[in-house]
């Protein structure tokens, strides 16, 4: 099996290359250096070459809040990219793994989203990544829509890195405590990855760490496992005004993943405690 995995100097892409590497499978990391995934010229004419069995595309236009301002760029890379990537792969029969995000779901309630509950984005980046994943449902049968949400991992910015970043300053942190989801490591979404690209199971799956917390709890657990003193003050998104919505219930059903045969990925305190001995 030969892999292409884009996004390489991303969280996950990194992870992803690491993983295939060390299970011995032919792979190439690109980044937007080797090919602009919004150029449907330039993406058919190095994935022809390349010729891979299966693209797992990690790139995305991931600034949330940026993304408000700056809607068409955020369109073209989260939209039209997949859409150029599973036109590529269609033509190759290869198959296609399309990173999506919790933001596709209105964030409502306390239930958990499953992959099959309706769909209703509330910001820019959340519709962007939608188009995504009815783009690559439109042109392959053989794929995996993976969700995820509040991602960490070595080779990227994150929530973990800016709470130890913040922490050096300020004693005291203000959190809200009103968005409630689950974190997911990039080390550990990577195996799943790559296991689903050697199976048939396709389909739409959610894939975060187990557990659920709110982003005041996690910058608690961070300080926690750190060793470090700083006191978190819990405070409601109404009193941290962002330009773009945020999603209040991002808990989401990881149930189709054993229904397929795939194993859930750790607790997000253990992947946490992994994370910071990585970054040590």
């Amino acid at each position: 099996m030969k892999v292409l995995v884009t996004g390489v100097k991303g969280q996950l892409g990194y992870d992803v290359c690491k993983v295939l590497a060390n299970r011995g499978i032919e792979h190439r990391g690109v980044d937007i250096e080797d090919f602009d995934i919004t150029d449907a010229a330039a993406v058919e004419a190095y994935l022809s070459a390349y010729r891979p069995d299966a693209v797992i595309h990690c790139s995305a236009y991931t600034a949330v809040d940026r993304a408000e301002d700056d809607a068409a760029l955020c369109a073209r890379v989260n939209g039209e990219g997949p859409r150029n990537i599973a036109r590529a792969c269609k033509k190759l029969n290869a198959k296609m793994v399309y990173i999506s995000t919790d933001y596709v779901f209105p964030g409502e309630g306390e239930h958990c989203y499953t992959p099959d509950d309706p769909t209703d984005p509330g910001s820019v980046y959340g519709r962007t990544k939608l188009a995504g994943e009815l783009a690559v449902r439109e042109l392959l049968e053989q794929y995996f829509i993976v969700r995820i949400s509040w991602v960490f991992g070595k080779n990227g910015k994150n929530f973990v890195k800016t709470m130890l970043r913040l922490a050096q300053d300020h004693a005291e942190l203000t959190v809200v405590c009103d968005q409630i989801g689950s974190p997911t490591y990039t080390a550990d979404l990577a195996p799943l990855l790559c296991d689903m690209i050697e199976t048939e199971k396709y389909g739409v799956y959610h894939a975060t760490n187990e557990g659920i917390c709110s982003w005041a709890e996690f910058a608690q657990e961070i300080f926690r496992q750190a060793g470090l003193g700083t006191i978190v003050h819990p405070i409601p998104s109404s009193e941290y005004p962002a330009k773009a919505k945020r999603p209040l219930n991002s808990r989401m059903s990881k149930d189709k993943l054993e229904e397929a045969g795939f194993s859930r990925l750790p607790t997000w305190q253990d992947a946490l405690s992994r994370y910071l001995k990585e970054i040590q």
